[in-house]
């Protein structure tokens, strides 16, 4: 009787609805899943293979790339995998300890995300503003320790998450109203308060996003005082140039991401609303970065010219 109370309030397992109300379209909603999949893995992919062989690209600001490129590779494939199972194969349940592995594993990455986001931007700020200390300033060591801070950062705010949804009796349901673990998603399963869980939720992305976009926004505003100083038309719009792709990746990642947060503390939202920008928000940056990348950095162009002709001789 005792192991059965327990299993009521510690399921072994739960059952992801994908998109709720949209069953029937589930192999329809697969198609553009697992196209941006692929984009982002070939995508990604194929970013690392042109950083790592072509010599011209071993710079921080490329290092960084690689980084976010990794990045981007492990957070599609952590909702992706088994989004595809519920898609395809209606496969929707998915183990408690598997859960919170997942939760861990999305949210571990999207502070990556912005973490290196953040590391480009100052990158930016030094090429732009303190040319000549460039190489000096951003060795390999740093661009190494600022990685591994970035990772341990991310790993010791997020791990709480997972572990305090642990400890939660969930005596209701086991049914979560979305595509993958998400920590408020799973926590609002919980026949219990909580008010710690979502208060501790809302304080990682203040640690995290809110103080990696202040950091963005000031290392911009250093770079756009000193590009206005510029006499040279030509040269201001080089330095425009080596920012664009970053601009645009950042405003898709934190656009995205804000929309997603929203709908889980603002107001009365249909759950289908959530799913889908909170999938998007994991989906379309890791499948369009290396687009943006490759389209608007002649550097990326051109290494990945040489590599295709490389291997056509």
């Amino acid at each position: 009787m005792l192991l059965a109370n327990l299993s009521i309030f510690y399921p072994s397992v739960f059952f992801l609805e994908g998109l709720p109300g949209f069953e029937s379209a589930h192999t329809s909603l697969s198609i553009p899943v697992f196209i941006m999949y692929i984009m982002a893995i070939l995508g990604n992919g194929f970013i690392l293979i042109i950083i790592v062989s072509q010599k011209p690209l071993h710079s921080p600001m490329y290092y960084f790339l690689c980084t976010l490129s990794l990045t981007d590779v492990v957070l599609s494939s952590s909702i992706v995998l088994k989004m595809l199972a519920i898609f395809w194969m209606n496969d929707k349940e998915i183990t408690f300890l598997s859960c919170l592995v997942q939760m861990f594993f999305i949210h571990c990455f999207t502070s990556l995300e912005s973490g290196v986001l953040m590391a480009m931007a100052l990158d930016r700020y030094v090429a732009i503003c303190n040319p000549l200390r460039y190489t000096a300033t951003l060795t390999n060591s740093l661009i190494l320790k600022i990685t591994i801070a970035l990772i341990i950062r991310g790993t010791v705010i997020v791990t709480p998450c997972p572990l305090m949804a642990s400890l939660l009796p969930f005596c209701q349901t086991h049914h979560i109203s979305h595509s993958y673990c998400d920590h408020m998603a799973v926590v609002k399963l919980a026949c219990a308060d909580t008010t710690i869980n979502s208060a501790y939720g809302l304080t990682v992305v203040l640690l995290c996003i809110v103080f990696d976009v202040s950091v963005i926004a000031m290392s911009y505003i250093l770079i756009l005082r000193t590009m206005l100083k510029l006499s040279s038309q030509t040269d201001k719009s080089k330095a425009f140039g080596t920012c664009s792709s970053h601009i645009s990746t950042i405003i898709m990642f934190y656009t995205l991401g804000l929309f997603s947060f929203l709908t889980h503390r603002v107001g009365h939202i249909e759950p289908y609303i959530h799913v889908i920008l909170s999938s998007l928000y994991l989906l379309t940056p890791p499948a369009l970065n290396p687009i943006i990348y490759g389209v608007k950095t002649k550097e990326i162009r051109t290494a990945a010219y040489n590599l295709l002709s490389q291997s056509v001789k």
